[in-house]
């Protein structure tokens, strides 16, 4: 999987800019400020349609226009795919691949394997839940279209429960056959979702504590667990048994949309008790095992997007990233940093080919 050319027009600070990439490593640096992790962001865009860093699809209009455009030329499995995104103020966003805009967005999803690596990551270990189950909802929807569908129907099914549960306290009614209508809709696609981030995580938690042990060199022990109501109970006597909670909250209080991962170092919460290179490199062999599952399962190497990778670790910890790097394992890889003689006198260790674009 290899992006060759990359255009961009009023993507955020980027009014018109054409790339034509390496094949094998190809790094953005600039002062903080002038578009690198843009870059980064514009190729995320392509493989989910979406930005990594701003949620809200406008905002990554430049100021002075109605519009954007990002168009991305690819190499995949020998065939080349021109996918384009593309937003107008006050219409739908668009995405294209090969000039055929796709019905739902979701049929996208996993078409261009993509992991990020960047310092917004640490959500994932100071933020709630909710984000690291989008993380693993992520990598386990790149390779498993069916997976995608449950979790769009269970969200689905729950927001119409939640919004039953806020009628029935406005009109101070109940009525107990309707809203076990939706837990029968919700069971059967949470079991579904349950099991299959069960199954995901037993198989991704050891290729995580391989890849920490080679980022650390195995100063420390790290654990990840997978925390879910549903190990012990079946979600519909879970819904039952809340149901006096739930009306009185107005929400739906259990389910796999309250599922957590555990981060843990020497078994203590790495959140309070890891340092920040403890929890960058954690981080790191996080996605660097999200990239081997998804390499794993479908036989493509991702895209590897390294945002300000050398932020926060020590040289050591560079160079074992690095090291790890320079395997004919990874393809593609795109760097951003703001020091040029910094990030080339590492790349040149790799002996792979590559690109600086000074912004």
């Amino acid at each position: 999987m290899n992006l060759n050319t990359l255009s961009l027009v009023n993507y955020k600070n980027f009014e018109s800019q054409v790339f034509d990439f390496d094949a094998k490593i190809n790094c953005f640096v600039g002062a903080n400020g002038i578009g690198k992790t843009n870059a980064l962001d514009a190729i995320y865009h392509l493989a989910f349609g979406k930005s990594y860093f701003n949620p809200i699809a406008t905002q990554n209009i430049n100021h002075n226009a109605d519009f954007f455009v990002v168009d991305g030329i690819f190499t995949k499995n020998d065939r080349d795919e021109k996918i384009i995104v593309s937003l107008k103020r006050g219409q739908k966003k668009v995405i294209k691949r090969n000039s055929k805009a796709y019905e739902k967005f979701s049929e996208h999803i996993g078409f261009i394997p993509l992991v990020i690596i960047s310092p917004a990551d640490r959500d994932l270990i100071i933020e709630g839940s909710d984000t690291r189950r989008k993380f693993i909802d992520s990598v386990i929807s790149q390779s498993d279209k069916s997976y995608l569908t449950e979790l769009i129907n269970y969200n689905k099914v729950l927001t119409q429960r939640n919004a039953l549960l806020k009628y029935f306290a406005l009109n101070n009614t109940f009525n107990k056959d309707t809203l076990a209508i939706y837990n029968e809709q919700l069971n059967t696609y949470g079991s579904a979702i349950f099991k299959k981030r069960d199954s995901f995580l037993k198989t991704f938690i050891p290729i995580f504590k391989s890849r920490y042990e080679a980022i650390s060199q195995s100063k420390e022990a790290i654990d990840l667990t997978y925390k879910s109501d549903l190990f012990d109970n079946e979600l519909n006597d879970l819904l039952s048994k809340s149901i006096n909670k739930d009306r009185a909250l107005q929400y739906t209080s259990v389910g796999t949309h309250k599922d957590d991962l555990v981060f843990l170092i020497d078994d203590f919460p790495i959140k309070k008790f890891g340092s920040q290179g403890q929890q960058k490199s954690f981080l790191i062999a996080l996605k660097l095992a999200q990239f081997d599952f998804i390499k794993q399962q479908s036989g493509v190497s991702p895209i590897l997007l390294l945002d300000d990778i050398f932020d926060k670790l020590d040289e050591n910890r560079v160079a074992q990233i690095i090291s790890l790097v320079d395997d004919a394992h990874f393809g593609q890889i795109f760097i951003s940093d703001t020091h040029a003689e910094r990030t080339e006198d590492v790349i040149k260790q790799t002996h792979q080919s590559y690109k600086i674009f000074k912004l």
